[in-house]
């Protein structure tokens, strides 16, 4: 039995009620003391405390940690139409991606300066696949395949172990192009993809999805290498009006909700029927979807619900505040509606692009801000793995005609020798 999803006003909704839509967590907080001492121990004990992670946490006795050779015989093992399903998924988005991919460029000006950047990527990078027993091979597309359009040398994974550890995975890991495999997962391998150990070679960005401990594990070694950002349980918002077929809308509400019980699944309309008949289709389809516990808590969370706004235009408005990972449009005017939302992790336009079709081989990236983080930053791309620099040259004449700016300026701040330096070059 699924819980209460009848729908409810937009306008009518509690100040708490709206808290709970627009200030989602991630749960990171309630865990970050415990992963604190799980990143600390594996930077001082490196693979004696990995193994003893693996068995508190995986049950599961780690023989070689270093499983690159197993990744590279996975195909083997994995059934002609998956490897065909892997194959298209890394193309598709290894397409995407190499659009995305920057040129240096420099520009002379009249007066002598010649200016430019250009984009170099970043030697070692770790990407975290969640797995173990079960199979995530889209997550592993999703973060190997943009750090090699990219140019990053040295791309490893990290991902949970298992006694038997599943060869889908580990062949998507490897036709993604990853140089290195470890068997170690959560809060342990973020930190040994951060820091290193006997065995794993120490990165300086650590990217992924993952758990909460996952997460607190990449805030905590923050500072000390990079990341990606934090993020949270998967989320969906549906803009629909009454040219949406209900069923597609709880279609997408229902996968989204499969992937965790925290999940945030949202459906937004203007029509009164619709919203209706959106969550009638969620209580038919719900029986017949097999992860039916995960996603009854999912349907059940405070910030998941059919929401009825008084106009398309009030339900822009949500979705704008939301900020949504996923963002569905199913409604007329789709592209003059996205443009009246700017705070969208991935946008998917009309009735015949499921969120689902993102997660794993259209092409673009599902790795995605979530908990609002849209607002400020973007999901994961190309640019995660490049750093970009700036070139100059100017010609004696240039300098000529911004000394004084310069040394003005300088010594405005105190900064003498700034000015002196231009002095130097220019009083003669």
């Amino acid at each position: 039995m699924i819980p209460d999803f009848e729908p409810r006003a937009v306008a009518e909704l509690s100040p708490d009620e709206r808290r709970a839509f627009f200030e989602r967590d991630a749960g990171v907080s309630a865990v970050r003391g415990d992963v604190a001492d799980i990143v600390d121990r594996v930077r001082q004990e490196g693979d004696v405390a990995v193994r003893e992670f693996s068995r508190e946490f995986d049950d599961v006795e780690v023989a070689n940690i270093d499983v690159t050779d197993r990744a590279e015989r996975a195909a083997e093992d994995v059934d002609a139409e998956a490897m065909a399903a892997i194959e298209e998924a890394v193309e598709n988005v290894r397409e995407f991606h190499e659009a995305q991919v920057p040129t240096d460029w420099t520009r002379e000006f009249a007066d002598g300066r010649e200016l430019g950047r250009r984009f170099r990527p970043i030697d070692r990078v770790g990407v975290y696949v969640p797995g173990g027993a079960a199979a995530y091979p889209s997550s592993a597309i999703m973060g190997v395949v943009p750090a090699k359009v990219a140019g990053v040398e040295h791309v490893a994974v990290a991902t949970p172990p298992a006694d038997d550890l599943n060869p889908v995975t580990l062949a998507a890991i490897h036709e993604a192009g990853a140089d290195a495999v470890y068997s170690v997962g959560g809060a342990q391998g973020v930190a040994a993809l951060a820091y290193g150990t006997e065995t794993v070679k120490s990165v300086r960005k650590v990217v992924g999805p993952g758990n909460r401990w996952v997460t607190a594990a990449k805030a905590e070694v923050r500072g000390d290498v990079e990341i990606d950002f934090l993020a949270g349980p998967s989320e969906v918002l549906v803009l629909a009006d009454d040219t949406a077929e209900p069923g597609y809308v709880a279609a997408d509400l229902l996968a989204q909700a499969e992937h965790d019980s925290d999940a945030s699944v949202v459906a937004v309309t203007d029509d009164e029927s619709t919203a209706e008949a959106i969550a009638e289709a969620v209580a038919e389809q719900f029986n017949a979807r097999e992860r039916a516990d995960t996603i009854e808590a999912a349907l059940g969370n405070d910030a998941s619900g059919v929401l009825l706004a008084r106009s398309m235009s009030e339900a822009v408005l949500f979705a704008e505040e939301y900020a949504p990972e996923h963002l569905s449009i199913q409604a007329e005017g789709d592209e003059a509606l996205l443009d009246r939302v700017t705070n969208v992790g991935s946008a998917f336009l009309g009735p015949y692009t499921p969120v689902a079709a993102g997660d794993y081989a259209s092409g673009t990236n599902h790795v995605l801000p979530t908990n609002g983080g849209a607002k400020a930053f973007g999901g994961l791309s190309v640019d995660t793995f490049l750093r970009s620099s700036t070139v100059q040259r100017l010609s004696a004449d240039a300098l000529g005609d911004l000394s004084g700016t310069v040394t003005t300026l300088a010594e405005a701040e105190g900064l003498e020798g700034h000015a002196a330096s231009v002095r130097e070059r220019t009083e003669d």
